[in-house]
């Protein structure tokens, strides 16, 4: 097996670059000196290099695997001395042959760059203080103040990337250090065009990873000692209570003492385990960390000193190409053929991100040049192309408010550098107190993030297991675990979208908003792909009207309440209130959001469209066999949604668009739920004639069952009647009355409490009013508790 560890190697290297060629930029595109060498790729890109001996990079690197961008115009300037290039978007100055030198009052400049049409100028070493940010290596034990890193979105519409110190992909496929010490960097000039900075960024280091279908799932991750029957108990309570799963991971403690790459088999039986989470339709994950390397008493020790020397402890460090064989082929094949499906890096070194970037990019590639099969990691960002290299891991996060209220800025901040796919681990990794408000709080963002994934260190007070809640608790958990496995078509298609087009699963309202950026009640808000957005809870509730007070801004259009569907029109602000089962999500009018109703996350054979009105719109559902790359050769399917709105008189069809796919159902049952719409008359049509459906409401919601639709079938709906539209315009004052409802007061006092909100009165006398309350014996807290809610009233 070691004599042959350079197989597939080179493949592994290069697996991203579909031809060298197109690592060579069009001799059009070139400007060139003795020491200089421009090069415009793009209106709004442009590579900058300088180089002492006039030798300049054209080979891969970490970051960069296409340079052979079409040729544009534009124009050159030059006398023996200076330079002018000028494209749509930028006018850059250059010194002839001099190296770069910038700042705005420095002395001899040497390089700057115009943005046209303004007046932002950048300039070599610009400190890019208005850049909003991109994620950092990880959260490990983060205590409230995020430090980003440098992104691609900047307000003054530009950002640079330096790829002087990037690893390059040689001749042999091995990535080694620069031999010629260049400066070598990508200048983006976009002004307020991010999505063609995205586009371009795309285009230079590879449109981001298609995500395996499985990994949209719930995760179990909890770094605690299994044994194979404590596996399948765990499995077998999930099962028990309803919640889904679709990926178990083990941590730290699955192998022996002697050999770090072998399952203890005092403990854990893989095959046993394998066979097991086959049947329940669940992935394996292990973590790894080579740094612990090889021990004398290891198995394979004696093979391996052939190639590392003779040393009490072999190390994989540092990595080369030699050792990056040895551990696979010694370690990471033979688990694979125990049935492991993908691996948690367990490298953590913030200083040395080379080597974890080196793990990162064979462990991904490496599943995919065996089996045809996508690859999947979990591992702390590496920095160089990151959105290659999906899952990004967010590490030992400490269990708090604090940390549950920068996770969704975190996400927001990967959009900046092309990234969707971020992990963290619900409910804190470690640390803190276990409180059932805090827990459900992770649970529900984590519904509505990327990825989805329950983790903890490990000890029986990690309360990570949903049943350990008490009842009520658990309801609202399994509700949302649930939520989330529905949700997988939504999230497999955006995903697709993601990887075609590059626009992020997850966009930051500050993109077509940039006046919330600083807003502490706004800045977490996100679009969560094309139809939803969140406005997620990340504070404890007021315990005594026991809600949580949010202040939500809807953005441009009607948008409606996901759970309630109320209705919201947009580009205001409203002030809501969320018990604990409620969460605020929102749907855009039209929105067409396709549901699995089936366990597991194959393509469903159940299928529930929930619809909503004002709007019309177009939903394209994308579907292949959820793990392989055969959907590049046809191997896929995209059913496309019509839904047609006008008053009293809904159209909807569904029609087989284009592909085929084995993985798909033949037939299908739909449940189309018309949202906030009375019972009507329907028709229905498959394939031209009249089918016979059931039909009822369900709470506000008109429901249709068509059972038996061929995949490819084309199907058309029609509702009509007279009003069937139920205006449900959201109203403050009847969440205000919700909450008296609610409150531990005497009857006689909601009364006069009520009396006095709901009146004409001036909102001063109503203050003096709900003051003389405590003469009836009204409690301090309640009384402060009515003088705040006046308040949110008067804002209205």
């Amino acid at each position: 097996m070691l004599e042959n560890m350079g197989d597939n190697m080179a493949s592994m290297s290069s697996f991203f670059i579909n031809d060298k060629k197109s690592l060579i930029a069009n001799k059009a595109s070139i400007i060139q000196g003795n020491k200089y060498r421009f090069t415009v790729l793009t209106n709004r890109l442009i590579r900058l290099e300088y180089s002492e001996n006039g030798k300049f990079e054209d080979r891969a690197t970490q970051n960069v695997i296409f340079r052979n961008f079409e040729p544009i115009q534009f124009s050159v300037t030059e006398t023996e001395a200076l330079l002018e290039i000028k494209t749509e978007y930028l006018t850059l100055a250059y010194v002839k042959n001099k190296p770069f030198v910038g700042g705005k009052i420095a002395t001899g400049n040497t390089l700057k760059v115009n943005l046209n049409g303004t007046d932002k100028e950048w300039y070599y070493g610009n400190p890019e203080v208005r850049n909003f940010g991109g994620i950092n290596y990880s959260l490990d034990n983060f205590e409230g103040n995020l430090k980003l890193n440098k992104g691609l979105y900047s307000m003054d519409g530009f950002t640079a990337i330096d790829d002087s110190l990037s690893l390059v992909l040689n001749d042999d496929d091995n990535f080694i250090e620069r031999e010629n010490k260049e400066t070598d960097v990508y200048l983006f000039v976009y002004k307020k065009d991010f999505g063609q900075c995205l586009k371009d960024y795309y285009m230079l280091t590879g449109y981001p990873s298609f995500i395996p279908r499985y990994a949209l799932g719930n995760w179990w991750y909890k770094n605690d000692m299994y044994t194979t029957n404590s596996v399948i108990e765990l499995i077998n309570k999930f099962e028990d209570n309803n919640i889904p799963l679709s990926i178990m991971t083990l941590g730290d403690k699955w192998h022996n003492s002697k050999n770090n790459y072998l399952f203890d088999a005092t403990y854990l039986d893989p095959m046993v385990i394998k066979q097991f989470l086959n049947e329940k339709k669940i992935v394996l994950g292990l973590k790894v960390d080579p740094e612990l390397g090889v021990s004398s008493e290891d198995n394979m020790y004696k093979q391996l000193t052939k190639y590392l020397g003779n040393y009490k402890n072999l190390s994989f460090f540092p990595l080369d190409m030699t050792r990056l064989a040895l551990y696979f082929n010694a370690y990471i094949k033979p688990l694979q053929s125990l049935g492991v499906d993908f691996f948690s890096i367990g490298y953590n070194k913030i200083e040395d991100l080379r080597n974890l970037w080196l793990l990162n990019h064979y462990h991904y590639t490496e599943i995919a040049t065996l089996k045809n099969v996508r690859g999947l990691i979990l591992s702390r960002n590496c920095g160089k192309a990151p959105h290659r290299y999906p899952v990004i891991y967010t590490g030992r996060t400490k269990a708090s408010w604090e940390t549950l209220n920068a996770l969704p800025y975190y996400n927001l901040s990967a959009s900046n550098i092309g990234v969707s796919f971020i992990a963290h681990a619900l409910g804190g990794y470690h640390g803190g107190v276990e409180v059932d408000e805090l827990y459900l709080r992770y649970i529900q963002f984590g519904t509505f993030s990327p990825i989805f994934l329950l983790a903890s260190d490990g000890g029986k007070y990690y309360k990570r297991e949903p049943w350990r809640w008490n009842e009520r608790n658990l309801g609202v958990i399994r509700e949302y675990m649930q939520l989330r496995h529905k949700l997988i078509p939504y999230l497999y298609t955006e995903s697709y979208i993601y990887h075609k087009t590059g626009a992020p699963l997850i966009q930051p309202f500050y993109y077509k908003y940039p006046q919330i950026y600083d807003e502490p009640l706004y800045k977490n808000q996100y679009f969560f792909g094309s139809e939803m957005f969140i406005a997620p809870i990340t504070k404890h509730k007021n315990y005594i009207m026991n809600r949580v007070v949010q202040r939500v801004f809807v953005p441009d259009g009607m948008w409606f309440d996901y759970k309630s569907g109320r209705k919201y029109p947009g580009n205001k602000y409203y002030m809501n209130f969320y018990k604990n089962e409620d969460y605020p999500v929102f749907c855009k009018a039209g929105t067409i959001l396709p549901l699995s109703l089936d366990k597991g996350t194959n393509p469903p054979v159940n299928i529930e469209l929930q619809v909503f009105p004002e709007a019309s719109n177009v939903y394209n559902l994308y579907e292949d066999d959820g793990i392989t790359y055969n959907y590049k050769n046809g191997n896929y399917l995209i059913t496309n949604y019509e839904f047609k709105y006008e008053k009293d008189n809904y159209m909807l069809s569904i029609r087989y668009l284009e592909g085929t796919c084995s993985a798909i159902p033949e037939r299908r049952n739909y449940k189309i739920r018309f949202r906030n719409t009375r019972s009507c008359h329907t028709i229905v049509y498959v394939n031209g004639s009249p089918v016979q459906v059931k039909t009822y409401t369900l709470k506000n919601d008109f429901v249709i069952e068509i059972e038996g639709v061929p995949f490819n079938a084309n199907v058309g709906v029609n509702c009509t009647g007279q009003d069937i539209e139920i205006d449900a315009v959201n109203l403050i004052n009847d969440d205000i009355a919700n909450i008296i409802d609610d409150l531990e007061i005497e009857t006689t006092l909601k009364e006069k409490a009520d009396a006095i909100m709901f009146s004409s009165l001036p909102i001063k006398k109503k203050r003096i009013e709900i003051r003389k309350l405590r003469k009836f014996k009204l409690e301090p807290k309640f009384v402060n508790l009515f003088l705040k809610l006046l308040e949110y009233l008067s804002e209205v």
